[in-house]
């Protein structure tokens, strides 16, 4: 009876607490999960530190050998030296001349490679055609191969079709290596959209660049940012191709940085090489910092999925 005549707030209370356990904000396991977190940065972050600060210094300074000091008199003189006057072999003129050559090597590459391996992974993903997963498996295949296998021959044709050590041979070489990759990114994103879309618009009569310009390119700006950060990323960080492909005057900036570093002659100016390292390193970190969500968010929205 006394069951009957309970109301409603006291047979909730009497059933006892519901819902998750509230979590300690101090667990031992979230201590030792920020504590890896926070040591695995410094353990990054400190090399970057070393070279800020170096960079920053003039040479007496330097020279006393404490390299984690922050500077006592802070100079951007060295940043100057690096962009416009520093030596890169016989040239005098700064990291700047290698600055200008990879934005002419970065941005036609990124723009050829990623318009085709879109069209191509748009194309394995809902066009399929006779012999497609063959020919998906030897593009793949190509993303395996080792670089310095195919130096040779590839010099071989650049030299035949009269294109070696010119921006239009290193450009042609960066959008061949990165094709095969970001293929693999395109067509696994595509084939993750809702294959519906595809066909409402294939029974309202649209073809093949519609359906693709309209309907599935407004839908991809994250897979689009994932390829731009990798081609971004992997383009302008190259000393391979650029030392091989460019020519002596379209040297990218990694390879005057090599230059700069490595020179034997003179006083070796540490705060200068720092410096024009992080010339070098700006351009690939801005990108990533500035479109970092949206690569995230490309990679979780299908570029893993098979």
């Amino acid at each position: 009876m006394s069951d009957i005549t309970m109301t409603l707030p006291e047979r909730s209370l009497s059933a006892g607490p519901r819902g998750a356990k509230p979590r300690r904000r101090f667990a031992p396991s979230t201590i030792m999960l920020y504590s890896v977190l926070i040591i695995a940065a410094l353990y990054y972050l400190l090399p970057l530190y070393v070279m800020v600060v170096t960079s920053l210094k003039g040479m007496p300074e330097i020279r006393m050998g404490n390299i984690f000091a922050p500077p006592v008199d802070i100079t951007f003189e060295p940043w100057i030296t690096a962009w416009d006057s520093a030596c890169t072999g016989l040239y005098c003129e700064g990291i700047k001349v290698g600055f200008w050559n990879s934005v002419k090597i970065t941005v036609p590459g990124v723009i050829v490679s990623i318009a085709i391996a879109s069209v191509n992974g748009y194309a394995l993903a809902n066009w399929r055609f006779k012999g497609s997963e063959i020919f998906f498996t030897i593009l793949l295949f190509g993303a395996f191969i080792p670089y310095q296998v195919l130096l040779y021959p590839l010099v071989i044709l650049l030299r035949e079709l009269g294109i070696f050590s010119t921006l239009t041979g290193i450009v042609l070489v960066h959008t061949i290596f990165g094709m095969p990759i970001l293929t693999l990114l395109f067509r696994n994103y595509f084939a993750a959209l809702p294959v519906e879309l595809f066909k409402a618009a294939r029974v309202d009569g649209a073809g093949f660049w519609q359906i693709f310009l309209q309907i599935y390119l407004p839908m991809s700006l994250p897979i689009f940012v994932v390829g731009l950060i990798l081609q971004v990323t992997g383009i302008w960080n190259d000393f391979l191709f650029g030392v091989v492909f460019a020519g002596s005057q379209n040297y990218p900036m990694t390879v005057q940085l090599n230059n700069i570093v490595n020179a034997v002659q003179g006083v070796k100016q540490y705060n200068v090489n720092m410096a024009a390292t992080l010339l070098t390193g700006a351009v690939p970190l801005f990108v990533y910092f500035v479109s970092g969500r949206l690569f995230v968010r490309g990679i979780a929205a299908g570029a893993v999925k098979g």
